[in-house]
């Protein structure tokens, strides 16, 4: 069975913290694979923070999600707290992918718990299509 490959890149550009609820727990008593995108779309809204951005406002256009693809390494817990870096990647003439790296520390080391991938796209919700992303937004997220 082939698996999802999600090159990483050396470098990230954007890290944060984010710890684990007891409400993000799954009946197995660790994170659930939905709270994951919960905790990606945090660090996405955040990263975008850092650049003056919303996802309702980049630019003057927004953005929407258009796919997702997650690896899980290892489990996360109650009380961990977790770092996710972010990177852009294949910046494009209609939006751009974020590659995620979620650790978390775990005694005197970050262990890797996930990896993930998701690619936005610019939107314009008031004419409900798909538009360019702005030479602006383009440039800050290839610095």
């Amino acid at each position: 069975m082939s698996r999802i490959k999600i090159d990483l890149p050396e470098t990230f550009v954007f890290s944060t913290s984010i710890p684990v609820q007891i409400t993000d727990l799954n009946y197995g008593a660790h994170v659930g694979n939905d709270k994951v995108l919960s905790f990606l779309h945090e660090a996405r809204v955040r990263y975008l923070q850092s650049l003056g951005y919303t996802e309702f406002n980049m630019e003057g256009i927004g953005l929407i999600m258009s796919d997702a693809a997650l690896i899980f390494k290892n489990e996360m817990f109650y009380g961990d707290s977790l770092l996710i870096s972010i990177q852009p990647t294949e910046v494009s003439r209609m939006g751009f992918e974020l590659v995620y790296k979620i650790e978390k520390k775990s005694e005197a080391q970050l262990l890797p718990v996930a990896f993930a991938k998701t690619t936005m796209i610019c939107y314009d919700y008031s004419l409900k299509k798909v538009v360019s992303l702005p030479e602006a937004a383009r440039k800050k997220l290839n610095t």
